[in-house]
């Protein structure tokens, strides 16, 4: 059975059922995360005097924890403004989509394990290596969804596509930068790793195409003789969002 894609007349899916979907993946993995973190278990004698060392003893399994929190959403917010230029889907996208998901819903172990053996080298490469995958996935989806139209409406801005996969690819990049030089040192490697929330978290270029500003109509603009600056009885404007600037 051949795909049809937005330029021909056969039939299409929505992308509903898999935002839904997706959400719901989304929503466990995140929550999976925290199953890392064990109150110690202490004989009920000692609780006084070791309750403290024991709990200071979970830092690295409480940042490992932190770290991956954030990731995961940035890689949902990532999916979320993914799916809101994806008009349909077919076959192949859900099947990337689910592929997608595997990943996200696999990130819980390789957190485990780097928190409980973070100046292991095969933990770092273990995780560093997920998120690399995940990170392809992403822009796997993104590319078969953009080529040729296929599954976006055909006015999107090719700059938005570019930009858009150089972000994706941004954060596979730095953590093969980490599995490096986990060669040399494990405890820069891990530096690395907060590398990606920083950039990701921070308003970027590609950030405009989502910044909402208000449009108002020449009659809106106008300003009373007496200093009234109300909208003579009309709404204003729903806001618009705007492409970057060239």
């Amino acid at each position: 059975m051949s795909i049809q894609s937005n330029r021909g007349t056969g039939s299409v899916l929505s992308t509903n059922r898999i935002e839904a979907f997706s959400d719901g993946v989304f929503a466990v993995a995140i929550t999976v995360l925290v199953l890392n973190l064990q109150v110690p278990q202490i004989i009920p004698a000692q609780v006084s005097r070791e309750l403290l060392p024991k709990l200071f003893e979970l830092w690295p399994k409480l940042l490992i924890y932190v770290l991956s929190f954030v990731i995961v959403g940035i890689y949902w917010v990532a999916h979320h403004n993914t799916f809101h230029y994806i008009k349909q889907s077919d076959r192949n996208l859900l099947w990337l989509n689910i592929l997608l998901l595997l990943c996200i819903v696999f990130i819980p172990f390789p957190t485990a394990l780097l928190g409980q053996y973070p100046e292991q080298q095969v933990s770092v490469i273990i995780y560093a290596s997920t998120l690399v995958i995940t990170g392809l996935v992403l822009q796997l989806l993104w590319w078969y969804a953009t080529s040729e139209y296929r599954l976006v409406e055909r006015d999107i801005d090719p700059q938005l596509v570019q930009r858009a996969a150089r972000r994706n690819l941004a954060a596979p990049l730095i953590y093969l930068l980490a599995i490096g030089i986990s060669f040399l040192s494990v405890q820069i490697s891990l530096v690395f790793f907060a590398l990606v929330p920083v950039y990701y978290i921070f308003p970027g270029r590609i950030d405009r195409y989502w910044t909402p500003r208000p449009t108002h109509s020449v009659e809106e603009a106008k300003i009373s003789a007496d200093g009234d600056t109300s909208l003579s009885g009309e709404e204003a404007s729903p806001l618009s969002v705007t492409a970057p600037e060239e």
